[in-house]
């Protein structure tokens, strides 16, 4: 076996099911899930008549490259989302359809690092993280470097603050925008520096932006890394891969469609090394993801029911946790009074409702686990049930402050 299989860490979920073993919680309350990221929303009628309506595909293997009228969709769209000059994004070298970007950022590590003659390399990765960062360095015998993202930091990164022997062995970098938990937006003007610093000592840039379209103006959605190269004129896109996914945008995570795009020369690679991972996203997934990029108006009602929700379950919360909206995406991050693996058992015990420890999202790094004392709450229930779960949370609070 790879012995880099030791290294890897139980996922959050495996650890979450163990706190709350042996627990019955109170049966007069149904359970209410707010710990997995997973969009409860409907999924638009459109792509399920689409998905039926092209199924005899499935007689066909799909070619890794995916179908060109899909990538010229999502050149479209990143045009129009990233305000990028069209001529730069050409769909048959900057833009590559996965099987959900999950896969794709764990690939990417596999087909980037470079361990070969002893260079020890190193990938860089915010914390509080997505897990899959930390598996795919790991299992690409590359060293994980945590940058703690805090109240402090405005829970983002700071890359100033990486020292210059860690970037002098880097090969890749991810990066989460909207973030994943804090949901804290990263600006263009960070996203340059980062792009400087990659020019500098010459490694890959990961950047996950699968929250980008959960967003509360309208006038204003997170920006992104191929936007912030774009602006720098950097219009090869080199060294950016940026992962974008229908999963929260669109309410389909179980049909596993997403892509990556930038840097031309890496995706040509990639691509490669695709072709022999065996991931083709199938052709009726394809033609209906297809029509998801083209259309925002189910997009638009998507953000409008988390806004309704967010202020909703913030009037109930804000006068008992330290808790804020985020700058976007779907989660709460708040403190909690005690410790937050205690919190989320007696929650779960008392309330019959699930979060995340965010000590669970983390690691100790720099002498502190930044996710410690906080709890990750995905509002991804319908709304009555979000509301219903905030209540059951400020009661729950409430007799943590008598006690």
């Amino acid at each position: 076996m790879n012995p880099n299989l030791d290294k890897l860490m139980p996922y959050p979920f495996e650890r979450l099911k163990n706190l709350k073993a042996g627990i019955t919680p109170k049966t007069d309350k149904h359970h209410i899930p707010l710990s997995i990221g997973e969009p409860k929303h409907t999924p638009p009628q459109f792509i399920r008549d689409e998905i039926t309506a092209q199924l005899a595909s499935m007689g066909s293997y799909p070619a890794t490259k995916g179908l060109l009228e899909l990538r010229q969709s999502i050149a479209n769209w990143l045009v129009k989302r990233f305000k990028l000059d069209a001529q730069t994004i050409d769909p048959e070298r900057h833009v590559l359809p996965v099987s959900g970007t999950r896969e794709a950022l764990f690939a990417m590590a596999q087909a980037t690092i470079d361990s070969s003659n002893k260079k020890d390399p190193i990938v860089v990765m915010p914390n509080p993280f997505y897990q899959i960062y930390e598996g795919a360095a790991l299992l690409a015998d590359a060293e994980p470097w945590y940058q703690n993202t805090t109240a402090d930091t405005h829970f983002l990164p700071d890359f100033d603050s990486v020292p210059e022997a860690v970037w002098s062995r880097c090969q890749l970098v991810y990066i989460c925008s909207p973030g994943n938990p804090t949901g804290a937006v990263i600006k263009t003007d960070k996203y340059k520096k980062l792009l400087t610093l990659a020019d500098k000592y010459d490694f890959l840039i990961a950047s996950d932006e699968c929250y980008s379209e959960l967003y509360f103006d309208e006038k204003n959605p997170p920006a992104g890394l191929l936007q912030a190269a774009n602006e720098m004129g950097l219009k090869d896109y080199k060294r950016c891969i940026v992962f974008h996914s229908l999963s929260k945008r669109s309410n389909v995570p179980g049909i596993r469609s997403g892509f990556v795009a930038g840097d031309a020369e890496f995706l040509e690679k990639f691509l490669l090394y695709r072709t022999y991972h065996g991931c083709g996203t199938p052709s009726f997934i394809q033609q209906a993801s297809k029509l998801a990029w083209e259309d925002e108006t189910h997009v638009i009602e998507n953000r409008q029911r988390y806004r309704e929700k967010f202020s909703a379950v913030l009037d109930i919360l804000t006068p008992v946790l330290d808790v804020s909206q985020p700058d976007a995406g779907f989660y709460l991050w708040p403190k909690t009074p005690i410790d937050d693996t205690v919190f989320a058992r007696e929650l779960y015990a008392q309330q019959n409702v699930t979060v995340l420890p965010g000590s669970y999202l983390s690691r100790e790094a720099h002498s502190i686990n930044p996710g410690s004392g906080y709890v990750r709450i995905a509002l991804v229930a319908p709304l009555d049930e979000c509301i219903d779960a905030a209540e059951r949370i400020r009661s729950f609070v409430n007799t943590i402050q008598i006690s």
